[in-house]
């Protein structure tokens, strides 16, 4: 072997023992993080602290409120959506106590049209439109409709009873509206499970969602619910009893409760209630068909509109809330705190294990060609590449069950086979949120680079399907 052939196997094999030695660490730390948190949900499902309660649709859908329900949904170019769900929403919800403030934009005539059409001429409607141009931030959208809100209480003399949050796409439950009525009689915030619906047109992106949504909120979200951790909000399905709003705004020294600054505005409503000393309750609950009463909303579909929308939660969640919301509460605030905040660290970890994986390529072929390797793996570094391989497997079946027990066993097995996937979206939306980071810390003002909607030929069989 040449000296120039000698010293560039040596050296790459030092890079790849170094990575090695880095990815093996840090997969190994997220992979006991992650085992604490299977054990707990275990440990809980052994005590009858994780069962889900079934209950009768019709039961509830009938049920008149307890005082009145505003629901806030802000929208900003959702004309292809907003329609849809007004009708569906009013469809399900005849309640007649239910009040659903939706906010446009001036310059946004085309979803101020769609939401008319939608609305029906419900009185129960009440489309606002913000007096300045959009897209401002999703946070200024929601404190126009709580002015609004507010107006409506102090003109007819009645304060509403609880607030929810919806996104302009969401499919609501025919359950979900007295369920959170009867829920929040206990609690200062409760939030309803998210499903995202599979795409038969996008297996692969927009489908990946379900997985990773179906462990989070029948496993992840139980288990803090049960330590008493803070829980954070959706921004969808979620309401909040209206006493805690106004004491949130009053802390702050505003005059409404939601930051204009936060790109997660929602995930933060939710910390901060548990920090004004509020009870937070996450409520899993099916129907009798077996289905879960929960928020269904179609995510994006495409690489792009994914990326961007997973940099956002980044952003907000692990670097904006590292920022603004630091490291109170006891240990198992803070271990659910580094859980949100590990996802920019577990993109570069990722990358690291992809980079790894084509090096081990490249010396592959230098193996066959010949070359040995400078380096072999110690007793302990195969160890460490054992565990991880365990823990990779272990991984794949969870992610399977729990996909499995809300979409079926088919799209378990894909759950499986989009890990790649996720992880390379995962890595794309982590360089994303850095740079985006990096540009806020300079004076950049944060935007609503909000998610596109399109009609799915499927929307409307959902739609149908929740009733």
């Amino acid at each position: 072997m040449g000296d120039t052939a000698a010293t560039a196997l040596y050296w790459l094999a030092l890079v790849e023992h170094e990575l090695l030695l880095f990815a093996g660490v840090f997969f190994l730390v997220g992979a006991i993080d992650e085992f604490a948190m299977d054990i707990a949900w275990f440990w809980l499902r052994l005590t009858g602290r994780a069962e889900t309660p079934v209950l009768s649709r019709r039961e509830v859908h009938y049920r008149q409120l307890c005082g009145r329900a505003a629901v806030l949904v802000p929208a900003w170019q959702e004309a292809a959506v907003i329609g849809d769900t007004l009708t569906h929403a009013l469809d399900v919800w005849p309640q007649r106590d239910l009040r659903i403030y939706v906010g446009v934009y001036r310059n946004d005539p085309a979803t101020l049209e769609a939401a008319a059409r939608g609305a029906q001429e419900d009185r129960r409607v009440r489309i606002v439109v913000h007096d300045r141009d959009g897209p401002s931030t999703k946070a200024d959208c929601l404190n126009r409709l709580y002015h609004a809100l507010r107006q409506d209480e102090l003109r007819e003399g009645r304060e509403a009873r609880m607030v929810i949050l919806h996104d302009a796409e969401d499919m609501v439950d025919a359950a979900a509206l007295a369920l959170l009525d009867r829920a929040i009689t206990t609690a200062h915030f409760v939030q309803l499970p998210v499903l995202p619906m599979p795409q038969k047109n996008s297996r692969w992106v927009g489908s990946h969602y379900c997985e990773e949504f179906a462990e989070a909120h029948g496993k992840a979200m139980v288990v803090r619910n049960a330590l008493g951790a803070s829980l954070p909000a959706a921004g969808v399905g979620c309401a909040f009893e209206r006493g805690i709003l106004a004491r949130i705004a009053f802390k702050a020294g505003r005059d409404a409760p939601f930051d204009e600054d936060s790109l997660t505005e929602d995930y933060e409503l939710g910390v901060k209630v548990a920090a004004l000393g509020g009870r937070s309750r996450f409520l899993r609950v099916r129907g009798e068909d077996g289905q879960l009463i929960a928020t269904r909303a179609y995510f994006p579909g495409q690489l792009g509109p994914a990326v961007r929308q997973k940099a956002r939660w980044m952003h907000g969640i692990a670097l904006q809330g590292w920022d603004r919301l630091g490291w109170t509460g006891g240990p198992c605030e803070w271990w659910m705190r580094l859980r949100d905040r590990r996802g920019p660290l577990s993109a570069l970890v990722l990358l690291t294990g992809y980079s790894l994986l084509v090096l081990a390529l490249v010396l592959t072929g230098l193996h066959a060609a010949g070359y040995v390797s400078p380096w072999e793996p110690s007793g302990l570094m195969l160890v460490l590449l054992g565990l991880n391989l365990a823990s990779f497997a272990w991984r794949a079946v969870m992610r399977f069950s729990f996909t499995r027990a809300e979409f079926g066993w088919r799209e378990g097995l894909r759950a499986v086979l989009r890990i790649p996937v996720a992880n390379v979206i995962s890595i794309m939306a982590g360089y994303r949120a850095l740079f985006s980071y990096s540009r806020t810390l300079r004076g950049a003002v944060p935007e609503w680079d909000k998610t596109a909607h399109d009609t799915h030929p499927a929307r409307k069989v959902a739609l149908e399907g929740v009733q």
